[in-house]
């Protein structure tokens, strides 16, 4: 039996287009963006596999082409779909950030530095750039590092900024490791960046620490 053979009201595309995408299980998405299964089984059937064998949508869309195609039914074709998906949010996301309005929500630049920074295998410092309305001029990728941390260069930091003609700034880096708990060498180069961009009379906002499923604020801890 195939999917057209099921009743209606429990095929995930029509489920989809009747209720919308937030009624349907991690699963049922996954089946709609297959499209089909493998021989002797539905594309909700590989999509469970699928699960089963990564447990969670963010390590299967997060695995590598040859990790995921370990899997039967699943080959480059349908790896290259599913990293398509997940870029087109994170392109969604940075259009979100183009909205002049974009820091009267915080929760978006949240959105958008955790989908940009929280699966990476490697530590990555980056920020975000603002003018004196504090709507984004640009987001760069400045200094990036193994596991056990980034070089970070306040010289550097402050020379790009004034390049930018900025008026203030929002730091941002990642934990490969999950754990969002920033750390002494963090509050640190915190306190050096903001120092040296001071001078210049640019104002550091924030520091983001991104883990696994969590997202640290320095302004919020009190530490900016």
């Amino acid at each position: 039996m195939t999917i057209t053979d099921w009743p209606r009201s429990e095929r995930p595309r029509e489920r989809l287009l009747e209720l919308g995408s937030g009624a349907l299980s991690d699963a049922e998405l996954l089946a709609v963006l297959l499209g089909t299964g493998v021989a002797g089984g539905t594309a909700l059937d590989l999509a469970r596999e699928l699960l089963k064998r990564f447990r969670t949508l963010r390590a299967l869309l997060g695995a590598t082409q040859q990790q995921a195609c370990e899997t039967r039914g699943l080959g480059p074709a349908r790896w290259s779909q599913m990293q398509a998906a997940v870029e087109i949010v994170r392109r969604n996301l940075r259009e979100a950030l183009d909205r002049p309005d974009v820091l009267t929500s915080p929760s978006v630049t949240r959105e958008f530095l955790q989908a940009r920074l929280r699966d990476l295998p490697h530590e990555l410092f980056c920020c975000l750039l603002l003018d004196n309305r504090n709507r984004v001029i640009s987001f760069e990728e400045l200094f990036r590092g193994t596991i056990d941390g980034a070089s970070v260069h306040p010289r550097e930091v402050v020379k790009l900024a004034l390049e930018h003609n900025a008026a203030a700034i929002i730091l941002a880096h990642n934990h490969p490791s999950g754990v969002a708990e920033p750390s002494q060498a963090d509050e640190m180069i915190t306190c050096r960046l903001r120092d040296a961009l001071g001078l210049v009379d640019i104002r550091v906002l924030d520091h983001f620490v991104i883990g696994e499923g969590d997202c640290v604020s320095f302004a919020e801890r009190g530490l900016i």
